[in-house]
């Protein structure tokens, strides 16, 4: 018998989804999991696996198409089966029948929904820069000079911090991932858009249009979370949690939300409206476009569940395994722009935010420290561009000097 693939349902509230592509062709075999087709909404596009193994018979809907949920997509069957005469509107298919064997009738099958994995997997991300004095093997040297990559950016998961040949393709595929587009750029070609595109294009002008942007700036010392990270991310990695300096960001934003809540808000004609929960979007790069992964209830993890939270989010965000609902609901965002060098930026919020905090790569930099003393401090700018409708700038940077004070003063 054929099993039916049908359009998945993506969330609550969506009723209609894109495929973007197919990952197989008719004809082809595919085992139990196996990644299928890719699904795209105006917030994610996503890989959705088969719950059965054999031979795609039937692409019903090919790759560019809008369909309703539940709407029939493909079929899969055994091999040497056929899709029925008679059964072909609905995809079930029947065995190739012999010549001395009657035809039997296509039976009809239960309709199954396509799965979602969501392991969670570990993460390599850009680190604080630091001056690297370890071995290396030739490997190692090979793919860090054929890609110039400077060590002192990479972080070492061997033995005594040494860099291995998976922390130096990680950083590589992390890097590319930040830059490189969705198609080769070919002068003269036009590049067709993608549901994500259209969405994030839409939602960008209607928030420069609805909410007027002012931003303030500081710079941030971040010797104390590095001295705290260097000496717990082992314990951490013994608990499954890769700690970034991210982490750190997000811990004390939500705790700058919980002392400054108007941060926390949307406006509305009738009023400010002030948001129960504290739900964190991480905004993350993706070959297609920008996706803002949420934690939803931020307040109520400590370090080490928004260190994993991030690394769950991030990974699947880049595999294509979240969820819509991951993307939804958020309160306030925080956008890294420093993993690709920028130093600083000016992000627009993400309607129908409040602010969003924008943070710059973390650089040495000579610094007065004292009265006339000078270090070098690991620093990076950060901003928050914030609705002057809900903010004034003494609020603003109250609230930013917040995250600020507990970041450096990071026990």
């Amino acid at each position: 018998m054929g099993t039916q693939i049908l359009m998945p349902e993506m969330g609550e509230g969506i009723i209609e989804a894109t495929v973007a592509r197919w990952l197989k062709e008719e004809g082809e075999a595919i085992a139990l999991y196996e990644p299928l087709l890719e699904i795209e909404t105006d917030k994610v596009t996503t890989e959705a696996t088969a719950e059965a193994a054999g031979v795609l018979l039937k692409i019903h809907v090919p790759a560019g198409e809008t369909v309703a949920v539940g709407t029939l997509l493909a079929v899969i069957g055994a091999p040497g089966e056929e899709l029925s005469a008679s059964g072909g509107g609905n995809g079930a298919a029947t065995a190739v029948p012999q010549p001395t064997e009657p035809i039997q009738p296509a039976q009809p099958t239960e309709p199954i929904q396509l799965a979602q994995p969501t392991e969670p997997i570990q993460l390599a991300q850009p680190t604080q820069p630091r001056r690297y004095t370890g071995r290396i093997s030739p490997v190692v040297a090979r793919i860090a000079a054929e890609n110039q990559v400077d060590l002192d950016l990479v972080t070492g998961t061997g033995l005594d911090g040494r860099i291995t040949k998976e922390d130096i393709l990680a950083f590589v595929e992390n890097r590319q991932s930040a830059v490189r587009s969705p198609q080769s750029a070919i002068p003269g070609h036009l590049l067709p858009l993608s549901a994500m595109r259209r969405s994030i294009a839409e939602h960008m002008v209607r928030s420069r249009q609805t909410s007027p942007h002012a931003t303030t700036v500081f710079e941030f010392d971040f010797t104390a979370v590095s001295a705290h990270r260097a000496a717990h991310k082992e314990a951490f990695a013994r608990d499954d949690a890769r700690l970034t300096f991210t982490a750190y960001l997000a811990a004390a934003t939500v705790a700058a939300l919980k002392a400054f809540p108007l941060v926390n808000s949307t406006w509305q004609t009738d009023g400010i409206l002030l948001r129960r929960d504290i739900n964190l979007g991480l905004a993350t790069a993706l070959d297609e476009g920008l996706i803002v992964p949420v934690i939803k209830n931020a307040d109520s993890l400590n370090l080490l569940g928004l260190a994993r939270a991030i690394n769950d989010l991030a990974e699947r965000a880049r595999r294509k395994r979240l969820r819509p609902d991951e993307t939804q609901d958020g309160t306030f965002t925080i956008t890294n722009h420093g993993v690709s060098g920028s130093l600083f930026a000016m992000p627009i919020i993400s309607q129908p935010q409040c602010a969003i905090l924008g943070v710059g790569m973390i650089e040495k930099r000579v610094k007065v420290v004292g009265e006339n003393a000078i270090a070098i401090r690991p620093s990076a700018y950060v901003s928050l561009t914030f609705d002057h409708r809900i903010l004034d700038g003494a609020v603003a940077d109250h609230f930013v000097a917040a995250i600020k004070e507990r970041i450096e003063e990071w026990q």
